[in-house]
């Protein structure tokens, strides 16, 4: 995803996991590449930094907790740090569960949010670094978010997450049309991004475990609500 400031030129894509196809969005936009905003160390997320450093000069932010596993990074940011791409302004959340450092990136202004392998519409990452606990206080973070809020993930799963959410959830409606339309965006091989905090409060068991009805299906009535999210992450896992 690339982020544009039309007054000042400056242009920022969030994680760089491919620097050919990287490159070449920007030569299609015209744009000059200044930063790239970095969410978490996976290769997948920035295999493109140091090739695209070296062709643009541009900066690279990224978690400090993860510095030192993140390729060409310049500036690290922790919770509640401001970052600037020209006049747009991004509020950094740290929001670990999937790595340990992982952070996302709210714009709030422009009402968007990067959240990178931390969120994804209708589903959440996998715990590889962190345990539910941990995972459900960043999900709790974003969830705060305002509703309206454009969110924008590192992956397009949507439409296996949907499948998977209705086994767990198959009774709530907002689900059914939500996995309906992503169903038939698949077929026309069109992406179902971004989604919104609203949609997601709605639709995402992974946002839901306080749901009665999920709860009952899991046999988890009344427990923990990052228990039970730990409870939906593994049947996912197995899905």
């Amino acid at each position: 995803m690339l982020i544009h400031d039309p007054d000042t030129g400056a242009t920022a894509a969030i994680d760089a996991p491919d620097a050919e196809e990287l490159l070449a969005a920007l030569h299609e936009k015209g744009w000059a590449l200044t930063h790239i905003l970095t969410t978490h160390h996976h290769h997948d997320h920035t295999a493109g930094n140091t090739i695209v450093k070296r062709m643009t000069g541009c900066t690279i932010v990224g978690p400090a907790k993860e510095s030192a596993s993140i390729p060409g990074i310049d500036v690290e940011v922790r919770e509640g740090d401001t970052v600037e791409i020209g006049s747009a302004k991004a509020r950094v959340i740290e929001t670990p569960g999937h790595t340990k450092g992982h952070v996302s990136y709210f714009f709030p202004e422009d009402e968007i949010v990067c959240v990178g392998d931390t969120l994804f519409s209708v589903g959440c990452g996998k715990l590889l670094e962190g345990d539910a606990k941990t995972m459900w206080s960043s999900l709790e973070k974003l969830a705060k978010l305002p509703p309206e809020t454009k969110l924008y993930c590192g992956h397009e799963y949507t439409n296996n997450n949907c499948r998977f959410a209705l086994t767990v959830e198959p009774e709530n409606a907002a689900l059914q049309l939500r996995a309906g339309e992503v169903a038939t965006l698949a077929k026309e091989s069109k992406p179902a991004l971004p989604t919104t905090i609203k949609q997601e409060l709605a639709t995402n068991p992974f946002l839901r475990p306080w749901s009665p009805a999920i709860q009952k299906r899991l046999g988890m009535e009344g427990r923990p609500l990052d228990e039970i999210l730990g409870e939906i992450r593994r049947r996912k896992d197995r899905f």
